[in-house]
């Protein structure tokens, strides 16, 4: 199992940016989905689920999530129906500090599981800073019905899923101005990724 792919989850409303595009603001100089897109970088092909926009990164492709705004599942539907390798990175497109090495971590981690998830440091699981065996993945949307408004953790819920401590903090998103300022701030002192 050596090809991977990954799915991207560049949808949402950005509600608590006041509705501004998330995955376009900078951290470091550069777009929250262009530092995603970097770590995925060695996949065979990328999917972004959510509104076409400009990227550094050529090559990806783009859908959306049926209904628009359908949520995370919905998306991951979406994502999941155009790729086609065995083991496939599930992110979201607000993670600053996702990296390569990260990446790996997660891939190996399929070794013995359905999945692979990072844990935060207030022991959440983050099962959008993942990676997936794609067929048991399919399996469970397929049991799920409609997928759109459905909660990840009923998706995921039949799955085994792999739990990795994330000591690095990579699986930090930015979900508001104050997180973003702190991401800003942790990459200048050049804690993050």
């Amino acid at each position: 199992m050596t090809a991977y792919d990954a799915v991207v989850l560049a949808g949402g409303a950005g509600r608590r940016v006041g509705g501004v595009d998330k995955p376009g603001l900078a951290v470091g100089g550069r777009t929250l989905l262009d530092r995603v897109l970097d770590a995925c970088a060695q996949a065979r092909q990328v999917v972004v689920v959510g509104p076409e926009r400009a990227t550094a990164r050529g090559g990806v492709r783009w859908t959306r999530e049926e209904p628009p705004g359908g949520g995370p599942v919905a998306a991951v539907a979406a994502g999941l129906a155009l790729v086609d390798a065995e083991r496939v990175l599930l992110f979201a497109a607000d993670l600053p500090f996702l990296d390569r090495p990260t990446v790996e971590r997660l891939l190996a981690g399929l070794a013995d599981a359905d999945g692979a998830l990072l844990v935060d440091a207030a022991g959440r699981d983050q099962p959008l800073a993942a990676a997936y065996r794609t067929a048991p993945l399919r399996a469970a949307l397929s049991r799920l019905g409609d997928p759109a408004g459905q909660p990840l953790r009923r998706l995921l819920g039949g799955l085994h899923l792999l739990r990795l401590a994330d000591p690095e903090g990579v699986a930090y998103d930015c979900d508001t101005w104050e997180e973003l300022a702190q991401a800003e701030e942790r990459d200048r002192a050049g804690t993050g990724s």
